[in-house]
Parts: C-alpha cells; structure tokens; sequence
C-alpha cells in the first residue's frame, strides 16, 4: 500500500471529527451578530457569507456524490452555519456587501 494511502487511511477518523467541529467556528461571530454586538451588522460581508453558503452547499453535494461523510457531513453542518449568518446579517441590516 503506498504511503499517502496509509497516512489517508490514518487520517481519515481525524478529519471526520475536524468536519464536524470547524463549522462551530463560526459560534463565536453568531453570538456577536445576535446578542452582543447587533450595531455593527453592517460591517459583516454578505457577499462573503453567501459565498461561504454556497460553497458548504457545493461540497455537501460532492460528499454525497462520493458517499464520503468526511466530506459531506462537516460541510452539511457549515451550510447551515453560514446560512444563519446570512439571514442574521439580512435581518438586521436587510442588505449589506
């Protein structure tokens, strides 16, 4: 067995569980956008946020195509993440780049 497929194989447990923590990254900027710091909305991007949804969405798509949770099941969890800011951000400001 070549030696990248080893270390895949050896990773492959690791970055299931780093999918499903990366999208809670984002819990920090949903708190300051909801609760703590609602004033300065309009200094988030949408553009990016919708960005960052869509591209989540694509891979989900891919890992399902491939019937890899790796890759699907981190991404899932980030659409949703992502798409919350891009409704909190909506909602408080109703449109900002």
């Amino acid at each position: 067995m070549p030696f990248i497929t080893r270390i895949g194989k050896k990773l492959e447990p690791l970055m299931l569980f780093m999918g499903l923590v990366s999208p809670f990254a984002t819990l920090p900027q949903m708190y300051k956008l909801f609760y703590s710091h609602s004033q300065h909305a309009e200094g988030l991007s949408m553009t990016t946020w919708v960005l960052y949804s869509f591209i989540a969405l694509l891979w989900t798509v891919y890992g399902f195509y491939h019937k890899n949770p790796t890759i699907w099941l981190g991404n899932f969890l980030s659409f949703f993440m992502d798409l919350s800011m891009v409704f909190g951000i909506y909602l408080i400001t109703g449109w900002t780049f």
